[in-house]
């Protein structure tokens, strides 16, 4: 598989999230969950003009592009024109919201002075692999490419003019196709159609389906043939205006905030990241089991990351605290109540990832602050929706995961005995037979080892939201449980216990003398934007403390660029490390917010909002050079940090 590390838009509904380059490539497409299967390695399309050759849309010499959302909607539109024949092509990509098919809606217009005779060219190469071969059919007047798992059927209401089914890469550059066969064992397939002869100012439509099918259960061949049947029939005008005011209505409903006046072009960009981060966050959001991908995958040959198209807790917790500012209470209570209770390990901890429709995905450590985030996000949800019966439903969670946490703390603190069952759980699961004695886990950011400040911070968080869990619960179990109630109590001694060890051993152990600064470990000095955990979100410290504020001076010193962004940490290597994440900037806006220092705040705001794309979308890192994202644009951490600080 080629490597594409840019997402620059996102489309999607129902079932299908889709993304494009900037030129209107389409790049991938997850069915049907917003993070697996992908499908495409490449999907190319492209005209053949008169006697030309193949001319790409996506790429080509004569090109120029423009593209955009229709406003407020997840419909892109990408403008190309082709100056050598003075072609204008508009192509309008969106995904029905009720069906399992991907739309792209072509208008040809001849702007020349010739006649243009036009063919349409399609080249798929789908992934394919031993377990999971792909091949290739005509069927019903369409291209059907299928393995064991699913089908991807691609075609128009136009008869087919020409079609190859093997290695059709090879010679598409001529842009003439053409096979003997109806059926082949290549992944790499293409089909062409004439669009006709148009004259000087004449438009033409031309529309492509992208329909998706699961292949769990064989479908009869005649019930495939009236599915694509009924799909010819649709009025594709009508369908994008049903499109389009669905996502409309969608973020009329969930901006409740106002939005700026429109005076500058600053407010105007502000709007648009406001507004896709409400778009985009369904299209990574699991419709059944409410499990959140990352983002759209940028790498999955793993060349400079381990992938991103999975679900974290802890990154899920932050999106849904923005998910609720936002009044998409149903998202929120689906995440808790199916993904996470599906998702929880017998001993009460969260491991590192999931796929999102709730099975264990690849992992190289875990997190402790990934169980500790989900209580602490369990009872922001319920600051928000004073909904008692959801407290109930996700409290038996709670209660196994705060006791793993127990245990945990227990290690670390050294007050507990080698009989521990839960230590050695975790030992022998996670291979820690040549580690110290203590667990160790991973730091958020899953690159040092060891025991940490913002871990520390999620877990006594952790235990203040199970207290206030206990106290909105025990009125009602006091009436019929006493037995509960006396466990209650003896859980809550415990963790009263714990959260004041926490803060002697950050107070002992986590601050450096010298400096009159915290430390983000036990092992090294390095500053790093994490430490902001113990202010924001978790409150352990006041902002304007004096150990508060020294740290934020070294935070100043050590990882805000000359941009006006900040890195993560010193010495920083992932992907070079010297770009500043909008997640670390929006997180010293949000500490600055608390602190009542409002300039500041709007400085590290507005860095952000300079950094977007032209859609609004926020990437994981920022170049410093062209102050645009470089890395996993369209974050829904970064999103949800936007939509938290503002």
């Amino acid at each position: 598989m080629k490597n594409k590390y840019q997402n620059d838009a996102i489309i999607g509904g129902k079932n299908i999230t889709a993304s494009y380059s900037k030129t209107g490539e389409l790049l991938r497409a997850m069915y049907p969950s917003p993070d697996f299967y992908q499908f495409i390695d490449e999907f190319h399309t492209g005209v053949k003009i008169n006697d030309s050759g193949m001319i790409y849309l996506h790429e080509d010499v004569n090109n120029s592009y423009r593209q955009y959302y229709t406003e407020d909607t997840n419909v892109l539109n990408t403008e190309i024109i082709n100056s050598y024949f003075q072609l204008k092509i508009t192509q309008t990509d969106f995904v029905s919201m009720k069906k399992s098919v991907m739309i792209k809606k072509y208008i040809f217009e001849n702007q020349n002075t010739i006649d243009l005779s036009v063919n349409f060219l399609v080249h798929s190469h789908l992934l394919s692999d031993t377990n999971n071969m792909v091949g290739a059919e005509i069927k019903n007047g369409a291209l059907v490419q299928y393995c064991h798992d699913y089908r991807f059927s691609i075609f128009s209401k136009l008869p087919l003019l020409s079609y190859q089914l093997n290695d059709s890469k090879e010679n598409i550059a001529s842009g003439v196709v053409q096979d003997k066969d109806f059926i082949g064992m290549s992944p790499d397939a293409s089909v062409s159609y004439d669009i006709g002869t148009l004259r000087p100012g004449e438009k033409r439509e031309f529309v492509l389906y992208l329909y998706f099918e699961n292949q769990e259960e064989k479908v009869a061949e005649e019930e495939q043939k009236k599915q694509i049947e009924e799909l010819r029939k649709l009025d594709v005008n009508k369908e994008l205006s049903a499109t389009e005011k669905y996502w409309k209505k969608y973020v009329k409903e969930h901006l409740t905030i106002a939005l700026k006046s429109e005076t500058t072009e600053f407010h105007k960009k502000w709007n648009i990241i406001y507004k896709r981060s409400i778009l985009l966050f369904p299209l990574l959001t699991n419709e059944v089991t409410g499990g959140i991908s990352a983002t759209v995958e940028i790498d999955e040959n793993m060349t400079q990351c381990g992938k991103y198209a999975y679900c974290w807790p802890r990154d899920a917790v932050f999106i849904t605290r923005a998910l609720d500012k936002l009044g998409m209470k149903k998202e929120v209570d689906k995440f808790y109540k199916i993904f996470c209770k599906q998702t929880q390990s017998q001993n009460g901890m969260w491991s590192q990832r999931f796929y999102t429709d709730g099975r264990l995905a690849p992992c190289w450590g875990y997190q402790i602050d990934e169980t500790a985030s989900v209580i602490y996000g369990v009872y922001e949800h319920y600051l928000v929706t004073k909904e008692s019966k959801f407290l109930k439903d996700t409290f038996k969670m709670c209660e196994n995961a705060v006791k793993f946490l127990c245990r945990y703390m227990d290690n670390v603190l050294g007050t507990k005995d080698e009989s521990d069952v839960v230590k050695k759980e975790i030992e022998q699961t996670y291979h820690t037979e040549e580690r110290d004695k203590l667990p160790v886990s991973y730091d958020l950011w899953e690159m040092h080892e060891g025991v940490h400040l913002y871990s520390l911070a999620a877990i006594s968080s952790a235990f203040e939201a199970m207290l206030q869990i206990h106290s909105a619960l025990k009125p009602e179990y006091e009436k019929n449980n006493r037995l509960k109630v006396e466990a209650m109590n003896k859980l809550e001694a415990r963790m009263k216990k714990y959260q004041e060890e926490i803060k002697k051993f950050i107070s002992t152990n986590l601050y450096d003398e010298t400096t009159k600064t915290f430390l983000r470990n036990l092992n090294d000095k390095q500053t790093d934007i994490s430490q902001l955990g113990l202010v924001v979100p978790f409150a352990i410290f006041t902002p304007k403390e004096k150990k508060v504020l020294n740290t934020i001076e070294k935070i100043n010193l050590t990882l805000r660029t000359y941009t006006g962004g900040y890195i993560r940490f010193e010495e920083d290597h992932y992907k070079g490390g010297n770009s500043p994440w909008p997640i670390a900037t929006l997180w010293m806006a949000m500490y600055y917010q608390k602190a009542g220092e409002r300039r500041k705040a709007k400085e590290c705001i507005d860095f952000v909002v300079n950094s977007a794309n032209e859609h609004g979308l926020l990437g994981e890192q920022v170049d410093n050079e062209t102050m645009r994202p470089n890395w996993a644009i369209g974050l829904g951490w970064s999103h949800a940090m936007f939509i938290l600080a503002n």
